[in-house]
């Protein structure tokens, strides 16, 4: 009977002790109280983060490093839209000049030319320098009164 005593005692023994030694149940902190304070600082963080990016977007778009290879072999010297989606553009390469219609999915040549001088720009936007479009407008307006 002693045996069993021993037995009984050397084998439930580490069960009471680890029962009396084991730990609480796991309790999740309390969830963290936003403040102003600290929305403030994401907001800030995030407006900053933005404002580099775009900072960067910007320089890039002002360096505009020069394109290597055969792109430098082309140059579009000038452009007009001639409807919503189509333009006529004048590219040159090397000592020619070439006159394409450009419209979605497509490039046509229209006109192929030797380099020339540039016309000079008239100094304003609208109309020609000795101002017939003003007179013919100024006619207009004094017939329709008239009648």
């Amino acid at each position: 009977m002693l045996i069993r005593l021993f037995l009984f005692a050397a084998f439930y023994c580490p069960l009471f002790a680890a029962a009396e030694t084991a730990r609480p149940a796991y309790t999740p902190p309390p969830p963290a109280v936003m403040s102003s304070g600290s929305v403030m600082q994401i907001v800030f963080s995030l407006i900053l983060v933005l404002a580099a990016v775009a900072l960067v977007a910007w320089l890039l778009k002002r360096i505009s490093l020069p394109q290597h290879g055969a792109a430098n072999l082309l140059r579009v010297v000038s452009g007009v839209a001639v409807g919503q989606r189509e333009r006529v553009v004048l590219v040159e390469i090397n000592d020619t000049w070439l006159i394409l219609g450009v419209a979605p999915g497509q490039v046509r040549t229209l006109h192929t030319m030797p380099k020339g001088p540039i016309p000079a720009q008239p100094d304003h936007a609208f109309g020609n320098a000795d101002g017939k479009f003003q007179m013919w407008l100024k006619q207009m307006v004094e017939k329709r009164n008239a009648n």
